[in-house]
């Protein structure tokens, strides 16, 4: 499990600085001990305010992440290509979406928002924000 490592002014895009959340570094190592795939993405999904499943190859992913980094907020990434069990995983995410392409896959307060398309919606129509400060991943 791994956080965002964005520093300000990197590759010349500037803006703000995500950093990685402490609680969800070893996270998913200690989850996949002991549970199946589905229970270690429910699990992962209701420990985090905002988490996101992504591919590190993954454009889309790269845009959900960087789009939380812009709003200021810190989510929870879940890299499946590098995870131990992360094929099982996106196995499960892709029955869970509905989709053959399930990443990238965020879940805001526990709830399965959808990819980059759901995600951009709602930030365009103002949903996010307000979905954002209710899981307690925003304050502003």
């Amino acid at each position: 499990m791994q956080g965002l490592q964005y520093k300000a002014g990197s590759a010349g895009l500037g803006g703000a600085a995500c950093k990685r959340p402490a609680r969800a570094v070893g996270a998913l190592q200690a989850a996949a001990a002991e549970t199946s795939p589905v229970e270690r993405v429910q699990r992962l999904a209701a420990d985090n305010a905002v988490l996101v499943f992504s591919r590190t190859s993954c454009c889309m992913c790269h845009v959900v992440k960087r789009l939380f980094c812009s709003l200021g907020v810190n989510p929870a990434v879940c890299e499946l290509d590098e995870e131990e069990g992360g094929a099982e995983m996106e196995k499960v995410l892709v029955r869970v979406v509905g989709k053959n392409q399930a990443l990238p896959a965020v879940f805001i307060g526990g709830n399965l928002v959808g990819g980059l398309d759901r995600l951009m919606a709602a930030h365009i129509g103002g949903e996010l924000v307000p979905m954002l400060k209710q899981a307690g991943a925003l304050w502003l």
